[in-house]
């Protein structure tokens, strides 16, 4: 490495709207200054730099509540054409580092800064190389590493989100991915699910760091006793990128200590959103062990991985999403809305089905059908909802009575299937008895009206050729004969 010296004679130019600041800084860095300016506006920043040239410009953004009071440092930093420039910047208010290099280049320290960090920070800006071709050479060799590490964790996490996956699992691979940046000990992803719950969903940890004991909690997270320091709840409850370059800075010892202890030495928090403004999502962390001082092109690299990470999530959320009403609309296609019970659709896929692995495996088969008669004198008596009401307990009776690998479908009005698997002839009559005498023991709806229902059912064993329609054909003849033979009967099908 070329040896640097100190520049002689250096003018210095510090600027904050606060007398106590530049007091401070006077008293910590003066004697470093052949000359220092302290300028209270930005108007006599630019006037005093307009009349002598300074060695190094100190921008102090301590005070400033928000990023459009900084407007007139844009154009001091532009107006620098790359000499030294030293900004603090307080830790809440990290996000407007990379807004600010979009002027221009500097060199940065998050506030509080001790007064040892502080002057070696000065030091090293007004430091120059001995051998200027050879730094510039190094400059160059630095900055081609640098995109190299950024070309590979881009690649990294292009592959994490090749394929769209649940988020849990998506955000496992976003961390792994995270992890090939140099330095960096520990990943995490938080995602804000409904109401507003943020979530750790997913972490990586190269340092034994369990991030959910550190917050004293896995959901519900911003109500965490560490949602105002911690950099990746801050994030994700502002909307914006926080950086913490010293665990020590955030102001809580307990969690310093915390991290210190993990090798923990900075921590990058982005927020999750799919575009600048829009509703959070969430934000990614990553800690890394030791200091490092990014650029404008890392910033804006690191914040195009968040925006990749938002776009990612979104996309598994609209494919839930999706997956969910394509259930909704499956089970609202398939299942009777009055009885919860199958629809005649929904009887007569299982019964296809039902019949295809019989011939396959050579195993009985039944069907029964069954009527509730006098439902519609009933229901204009009493009221639909007095008839739904007592359709829909008399389903779940039947419904009680049979096995899992059994449907119970509703066909027409009050006529209903049920497709029993693994059953002969025999064993359906019984089946039918039971539910007779079940029906005949509910405590219906009707009962309170004096109304009396009545059950009447048939039952088939399909034949080992035989198809669905003639079966359902054979059934529907030996219901209607047990109708006219009288109520509560039950037929046997030729």
């Amino acid at each position: 490495m070329s040896q640097v010296y100190s520049r002689s004679n250096s003018t210095g130019v510090f600027f904050n709207p606060g007398a106590e600041r530049r007091a401070e800084f006077q008293s910590c860095c003066g004697e470093m200054f052949s000359q220092l300016l302290l300028c209270d506006h930005v108007d006599a920043v630019g006037a005093a730099l307009a009349k002598r040239e300074a060695d190094l410009l100190i921008l102090d953004l301590n005070g400033f509540d928000h990023l459009n009071q900084l407007a007139g440092f844009g154009a001091l930093i532009r107006g620098r054409a790359g000499a030294p420039i030293l900004v603090l910047c307080a830790y809440e208010h990290s996000a407007w580092l990379p807004e600010l290099m979009a002027y221009g280049g500097f060199d940065y320290r998050i506030c509080t800064v001790l007064n040892d960090e502080l002057q070696q920070a000065v030091a090293q800006a007004l430091m120059v190389p001995a051998d200027p071709a050879a730094a510039m050479q190094q400059e160059l060799l630095d900055k081609e590493k640098e995109l190299r590490d950024l070309l590979g964790v881009q690649r990294s996490l292009q592959r994490a989100l090749a394929g769209i996956d649940t988020i849990n699992t998506m955000a496992s691979q976003i961390c792994l991915a995270l992890c090939n940046f140099p330095g960096v000990r520990h990943t995490s992803v938080m995602h804000i699910k409904e109401r507003g719950d943020l979530q750790l969903v997913a972490q990586e940890a190269r340092n034994h760091l369990d991030l959910g004991r550190l917050l004293e909690r896995r959901d519900h997270l911003l109500q965490s006793p560490l949602r105002d320091v911690f950099p990746a709840l801050m994030a994700a409850a502002r909307g914006e990128m926080v950086l913490l370059d010293a665990p020590e800075k955030a102001g809580n010892p307990e969690l310093a200590m915390a991290l210190h202890d993990r090798n923990v030495r900075m921590v990058l928090a982005l927020p999750l959103c799919a575009e600048p403004g829009g509703p959070r999502m969430g934000a990614i962390c990553l800690m890394f062990d030791r200091y490092i001082r990014f650029s404008r092109e890392q910033f804006a690299c690191f914040a195009s991985l968040a925006q990749f990470v938002s776009f990612g999530i979104g996309m598994s959320e609209l494919k839930y999403r999706n997956d969910a009403l394509a259930g909704q609309l499956s089970q609202m296609s398939t299942v009777d809305a009055v009885t919860g019970a199958g629809n005649r659709r929904a009887g007569e896929d299982a019964l296809d089905n039902e019949i295809r692995r019989a011939r396959r495996y050579g195993l009985p088969l039944a069907v029964l059908s069954f009527d509730v008669g006098s439902f519609h004198s009933t229901s204009d008596l009493y009221g639909a909802p007095v008839g739904e009401a007592a359709l829909r307990k008399i389903a779940e009776t039947v419904h009680g009575r049979l096995r899992t690998s059994d449907t119970l479908a509703r066909m027409r009005g009050e006529e209903f299937l049920i497709v029993a698997t693994h059953t002969n002839a025999d064993d359906a009559m019984r089946l039918a008895e039971k539910l007779r005498g079940a029906v005949a023991e509910t405590d219906l709806p009707l009962a309170g009206h004096g109304a009396a229902v009545s059950m009447t059912l048939s039952v088939a064993q399909v034949g080992a050729e035989e198809g669905s329609d003639a079966v359902l054909d054979r059934l529907d003849a030996a219901l209607h004969r047990a109708k006219r033979a009288g109520r509560n009967g039950i037929e046997l099908a030729a």
